[in-house]
């Protein structure tokens, strides 16, 4: 009998299982292919704005994923440094097999049993979890996990050729996705890319720009694993109105306009036809060559996901700017998946019809690994609260991105991939990347699921006080949180404020397009009604507020 079964060994299975596990659970951890745990099927690279904030503060839990990037980083960059420490995006460039070693590391370290298995179907006795039916047999479980990425019933998609599968040589989960459609979970289809794998050898790095890596060597993790891998720089190019004329040629034959896919793609990371497509009037789009690893010759071209045919994606690739003569090792591919309205789920993203059964990850209607692994955190530690009756883990939106995140899935729902954003939380401004341990270290050290060196480093440092240029931080931002929060109780308190008629949301500062497509279409008249526009975030209330009043004024 284990206590928490967990499905998948992508980034929220390996948190889960690892967050169980340190609170005591006995876990198991189902996967087919267990040397590709924690595997970056997508961009290798952990971190940026908002996603950075998430691995800090799931690394304050002791979770794996802040570590492991310090183990893998061949390149750092701190984004947004001209502007304010609360933007600042902390994200390094991994190599892929480094990273893998790392989170391998990890699992053994952590007592989780890795079982080589698929699963077939939840066990259910009447509404009680009891378990999950696989390959090698009934598993009996108190609760279950269910991290099962874009593998849900998912398909692949090069151009006119469709395959079974959620990544590159590894099948779908048919079976499982069958039972959660039939026990009414399943809520439809999203959408995902990658773009084609280019070999760095047959590149122009002459004619690309370089972008090095920060002189500073700061790190993702707070405690400091000592490694430091070689650094590499990456390349900066763009498409040119060449690959505009190539790709737009190729529209009748991708999947994506040809109707071959329903699922709505990540707004904020669109295919490269999906750009050129919307952006007509553009002349160019950035594309960042980074190295997928110091002994691999792979390149991933940041910037260029596709589901085009493989020759449209030649020819497209050859047109840019030092790449006329590279050669794609993998072509690019859209991957469509289920997912589960996560709406259904509460705060502590157990199901709500099925006690015992928790969802995290892309089955949720997100987008990236941070924000995967960040709510496999979540999920792994309310499991074992619920297998070894254990006090339950609750995240505010108040005090972390995590609890932003959470909240938003499971009030709002999903119309389309979510990725975690600065500008998605109303007190931004407080929640910092750099002072994670600050704001969640009490809570990590209540919910007893931290090392014994990481206890001692929280302690250390919730003693100490703020230092640094975090206490430079906190002295800058003082007043403007202060402002903030005043904001916001004000918006509570006048909820039933009146929107102008004909009000210009493309014009209020700090909303994002997002958030203006929505507040657009429905043209709510106060305040209250646009806080119950689905999607519409409190930080996006915040700024509408802001607007109105001075408008108003």
């Amino acid at each position: 009998m284990f206590d928490v079964l967990v499905i998948g060994a992508g980034h929220a299975g390996c948190e889960a299982a690892t967050a169980a596990a340190r609170r005591g659970a006995r876990v198991g951890l189902l996967s087919l292919a267990p040397d590709n745990a924690g595997q970056m099927s997508c961009n290798p690279s952990i971190g940026g704005v908002g996603k950075g904030h998430l691995a800090r503060e799931l690394d304050v839990f002791d979770g794996l994923m802040a570590r492991a990037a310090d183990c893998a980083a061949i390149h750092r960059r701190m984004l947004n440094r001209s502007k304010g420490p609360a933007v600042w995006g902390p994200r390094v460039q991994a190599d892929r097999k480094l990273y893998r070693q790392a989170i391998g590391a990890l699992l053994r370290e952590s007592g989780v049993e890795m079982i080589v298995a698929e699963a077939f179907a939840l066990i259910l006795d009447g509404e009680q979890l009891a378990g999950v039916t696989t390959s090698v047999g009934d598993l009996r479980s108190r609760s279950v996990v269910i991290t099962t990425g874009t593998f849900l019933d998912a398909h692949m998609y090069v151009g006119t050729e469709i395959v079974a599968g959620g990544r590159c040589d590894e099948r779908a989960s048919e079976r499982l996705a069958a039972q959660i459609r039939e026990i009414g979970l399943g809520q439809g289809r999203l959408k995902t890319g990658t773009p084609p794998r280019l070999d760095g050898r047959t590149i122009d790095w002459a004619r690309i720009a370089p972008q090095p890596s920060d002189r500073e060597a700061w790190q993702m993790s707070a405690l400091d694993e000592g490694v430091r891998s070689p650094q590499l720089a990456c390349g900066i190019t763009r498409t040119n109105e060449r690959t505009h004329e190539i790709i737009r040629a190729g529209f009748d034959r991708s999947p994506l306009f040809a109707g071959a896919i329903e699922g709505r793609g990540p707004r904020y990371c669109p295919s490269i036809e999906d750009k050129v497509k919307r952006f007509g009037d553009r002349d160019g789009h950035q594309i960042f060559l980074e190295p997928e690893g110091l002994d691999d010759v792979l390149v991933y071209p940041n910037g260029i996901s596709t589901s085009l045919p493989a020759d449209v994606q030649r020819d497209f690739v050859r047109s840019i700017a030092g790449l006329e003569r590279a050669e794609i090792v993998r072509p690019g591919y859209a991957v469509e998946y289920e997912f589960v309205d996560p709406r259904r789920l509460n705060a502590t993203l157990e199901v709500a019809e099925i006690p015992g059964l928790f969802l995290a990850g892309q089955i949720n209607g997100t987008t990236g690994y941070e924000e995967a692994a960040a709510q496999g955190l979540a999920a792994g530690l309310n499991a074992a609260a619920h297998a070894c009756v254990l006090d339950r883990v609750r995240f505010d939106r108040r005090t972390s991105y995590i609890g932003v995140m959470i909240d938003d899935l499971t009030l709002h729902g999903v119309s389309e991939p979510y990725r975690m954003m600065t500008a998605r939380a109303e007190y931004r401004l407080s929640l910092r990347a750099d002072n994670a341990t600050a704001r969640l270290g009490a809570a990590a050290l209540a919910a007893g699921c931290v090392s014994n060196r990481r206890r001692a480093a929280i302690t250390r440092r919730l003693s100490d006080g703020a230092t640094g240029e975090e206490a430079e931080a906190d002295r800058l931002y003082a007043p403007y949180v202060d402002r903030q929060q005043r904001e916001w109780e004000a918006v509570r308190r006048d909820a039933n404020a009146w929107i102008p008629a004909g009000f210009d949301y493309a014009g209020v500062p700090g909303l994002s397009n997002e958030m203006v497509e929505r507040l657009s279409a429905a043209r709510p008249e106060t305040l209250d009604q646009a806080s119950r526009i689905h999607g519409v975030t409190p930080a996006a209330l915040s700024a509408l507020y802001v607007a109105t009043a001075q408008r108003a004024a």
